[in-house]
């Protein structure tokens, strides 16, 4: 056999692997909750399949992470993370319990299995990750710069070029001055008891700029225009992750795989669309070929 018809038949059998490929396809989105059920009896992902819904713990006060609409639905980039694990699971984002907790639950409420899960804009640490084990982050936190649209120093420049004359507010905490001056070394720095004030003395102008979550800046600068604007600067990443049990890897590997295939690979619809929605932006660009992941 020369080297053309050989080419040739590799071509015909290509084109028949790829012919099949809907019907391969069909047949493992058919299998995979059957193969998922063999994880290890007291997995979290067989009790998970068992019951035929994923509950989640987590919020609903606090945009955009967790929070009502105008409609009372519960919403935010918490919320859609826990419908791309039942679309995973069940291949139907609906097919999820959210649980309310306060912030003080996260962790007990996992390691004492009233919650699947914990999905609540929680930061990872050393410390957190001796009580629970975390998923891969699926948002990369920050202290970020909002400003006033109407401000002649709205953006960080203009803020640094400020120097001791910039007024910035920040939640009152131990570290909050340095946070502040490790990008602004010369301004002043207001302490405020709540954030709703930190965002208030902004408002009223006793301060040029507010320095609050990146994810905040991003939501009220996306959602309010006329009234916030992001000056341009974010700094001190934080990492947030979903809370599980310790010692059950079944659990965690399909975890970190549905959110990893959501974030990165071909299943992205509802992480871009929840990204868009509430961020603002549009999510990096996926090029196939070496995984930047």
């Amino acid at each position: 056999m020369n080297d053309t018809s050989g080419r040739r038949d590799f071509l015909k059998l290509g084109m028949a692997g790829l012919a099949t490929a809907g019907v391969v396809g069909a047949a493992v989105a058919v299998d995979a909750q059957k193969a998922a059920a063999q994880a290890a009896p007291d997995s979290v992902l067989r009790t998970v399949l068992d019951r035929g819904k994923l509950i989640v713990g987590t919020g609903s006060t606090n945009a955009p992470w967790h929070f009502e609409n105008d409609a009372g639905e519960l919403v935010g980039m918490d919320i859609t993370m826990g419908r791309i694990l039942a679309k995973g699971l069940f291949d139907d984002p609906t097919k999820v319990e959210f649980v309310m907790q306060d912030p003080a639950q996260r962790i007990p409420n996992v390691t004492t299995n009233k919650v699947d899960i914990t999905i609540q804009f929680m930061t990872m640490s050393a410390q957190r990750s001796q009580l629970v084990n975390f998923s891969r982050p699926y948002y990369v936190e920050g202290v970020a710069l909002l400003s006033l649209p109407t401000a002649e120093n709205k953006t960080f420049d203009k803020l640094l070029a400020g120097g001791s004359a910039t007024r910035v507010s920040i939640l009152q905490n131990v570290d909050a001055e340095a946070q502040v001056h490790s990008v602004l070394p010369e301004c002043q720095v207001m302490q405020i008891d709540t954030q709703a004030n930190v965002l208030q003395a902004l408002e009223s102008k006793r301060v040029d700029a507010a320095a609050v979550d990146l994810s905040t800046v991003r939501w009220l600068a996306s959602r309010n225009p006329d009234r916030y604007f992001d000056a341009g600067k974010s700094w001190l990443s934080m990492l947030y992750g979903a809370a599980l049990r310790q010692g059950d890897l079944d659990w965690l590997t399909f975890v970190n795989a549905t959110f990893t295939i959501a974030m990165f690979g071909h299943e992205n619809a509802l992480y871009d669309a929840a990204f868009k929605d509430y961020f603002g932006q549009e999510p990096p660009a996926r090029h196939p070929g070496f995984p930047a992941i």
